[in-house]
């Protein structure tokens, strides 16, 4: 579990080439460390974006920015991004539309600012902006700092003139520095501090790369909103306030087992309102090849489906991975060693569970698929855990495997009649032979077994719920 790590933030950068690589080296250098380890987890990606009409214009339209933003986003995503920032006045215009498609949170560059003009002297009142046409019929700015302070802009003429100084053919984006670009945007500066302005908050993200080459008038304090956004976005960040946990299933191993851990996350979990659950991410794939086919039958092998399943959980943003398969659970320490978050062991969570019961019980019977009986899974898990086992004779283990596979079993869709009374056959036969605890372990037998020590001779014990137990702890010490 990556509990020690901030999430993983993306900066889209090509809204505008400087000021991402801007807010990049502001994101570093803004994040306090004592190692090199305690910088955030950045994906920047820096694609270009053409537009058939510049933001300098008065009829500009953002329709090419939006699915540029949201394409860049979307990948994002993939990449296992849970929070991204849009260096871009004009996208902030469209944050919601975003927002409503998207499940990685896009970090708002305004809310940032709000915050830093409410730390302000109530005095400052009046506050100049230098944005885009679109940006300022759009009312960012007007509707952001309230009632009690207004928003003043350049003349209309100064706005050009700024904008050409950005935009223009040997503007600032084009790697001009000189008096070409610094005089318009002095000029404007000035103006808004005639109209009242003693504070100046850049709509334009490129404005803050001239901060140390303008001339602000004396009485006016200027925002840096490049700094400003990336402690905002540092800050929200911290591991303390990082996303809620997320737990990754690996379902369709098989379908039914999947819903019945998913119940038990549920019902295991203390909440006294939705959104007191824990996130769950689920990929539902039935077409993973059957585990104990391959293991004693020489049947396709599913390691690379189920390796495929638990990469495509990691990339939605998985904190733990949990597969409520028994018999998967051989193919586990093969496919652990390649991923970045913990696959929940369905086999230590049970044994420790066991464990935990002694000394009431030092015998435990397994009620498994040949393919689990064959690998030796939990023989081998509870040897090291100090504790005897049992297994069915061949007979009886003939009975579990119809129980599960046979035509009126449970992988059928059956739960009653002949597949309950297989399974309790071969479960009263090793209540006979001294098993004091009987593991459940096909995630697919409690569907099928249900009763306590009194009414069953031993103790069942149902791997799935334990591993729900086990996943619902985990997010709980998360929260702490």
């Amino acid at each position: 579990m990556r509990k020690a790590q901030p999430l993983r933030l993306g900066i889209v950068g090509g809204l505008g080439a400087l000021a991402g690589a801007d807010l990049l080296y502001r994101i570093v250098q803004e994040t306090p460390i004592q190692t090199e380890g305690d910088h955030r987890e950045l994906v920047f990606e820096q694609k270009p974006m053409r537009e058939p009409v510049s933001p300098m214009a008065r009829d500009y339209s953002p329709t090419h920015r939006k699915l540029h933003v949201f394409d860049t986003l979307s990948r994002m995503e993939r990449e296992g991004c849970s929070a991204a920032l849009l260096p871009c006045f004009i996208t902030h215009c469209f944050l919601s539309e975003l927002e409503d498609e998207l499940s990685l949170t896009l970090i708002s560059m305004t809310d940032a600012i709000r915050q830093e003009i409410d730390k302000l002297d109530p005095r400052h009142t009046t506050i100049g902006v230098i944005t885009t046409p679109y940006v300022r019929k759009s009312e960012l700015f007007q509707s952001l700092f309230g009632e009690d302070r207004r928003v003043v802009f350049p003349s209309d003429a100064m706005e050009s003139a700024v904008m050409h100084a950005i935009y223009g053919k040997d503007g600032f984006k084009a790697g001009n520095r000189g008096p070409a670009v610094l005089e318009p945007i002095n000029a404007a500066l000035s103006y808004l501090s005639e109209r009242g302005a003693t504070v100046f908050v850049p709509g334009l993200t490129e404005l803050p790369l001239l901060f140390d080459q303008l001339g602000f008038p004396a009485s006016m304090k200027a925002i840096n909103t490049a700094t400003v956004y990336a402690r905002h976005a540092l800050a929200l960040t911290e591991v303390g306030n990082r996303r809620r946990f997320k737990v990754g299933i690996v379902g369709g191993v098989g379908p039914a087992a999947t819903v019945d851990f998913m119940s038990k996350l549920v019902k295991g979990t203390d909440a006294a309102r939705d959104q007191d659950h824990i996130k769950v991410l689920v990929e539902q794939n039935p077409q993973i090849p059957d585990r104990t086919e391959n293991l004693i039958g020489g049947g396709t092998d599913p390691t690379v489906a189920l390796y495929s399943t638990c990469k495509k959980l990691e990339r939605g943003g998985a904190d733990i991975l949990a597969i409520p398969c028994n018999t998967a659970h051989a193919y586990v320490d093969r496919i652990q060693r390649h991923l970045d978050v913990p696959i929940i062991s369905i086999l230590s969570a049970t044994t420790d569970a066991i464990r935990a019961m002694s000394p009431r019980v030092g015998t435990v019977g397994i009620l498994a698929t040949n393919g689990t009986i064959h690998s030796d899974l939990y023989q081998e898990a509870l040897g090291e855990a100090k504790l005897k086992y049992l297994i069915p004779d061949n007979a009886h283990q003939a009975l579990v495997m119809d129980s599960i596979y046979g035509r009126e079993g449970v992988k059928a869709g059956f739960t009653q009649g002949l597949c309950q009374q297989q399974i309790l056959r071969a479960f009263a036969y090793l209540v006979e032979n001294g098993a004091e605890a009987i593991i459940l372990g096909c995630t697919e037998i409690p569907l099928i077994v249900s009763g306590t020590r009194e009414t069953l001779g031993a103790v069942p014990i149902d791997p799935t719920d334990v591993l729900a137990r086990k996943c619902v702890q985990l997010a709980r010490e998360y929260g702490k």
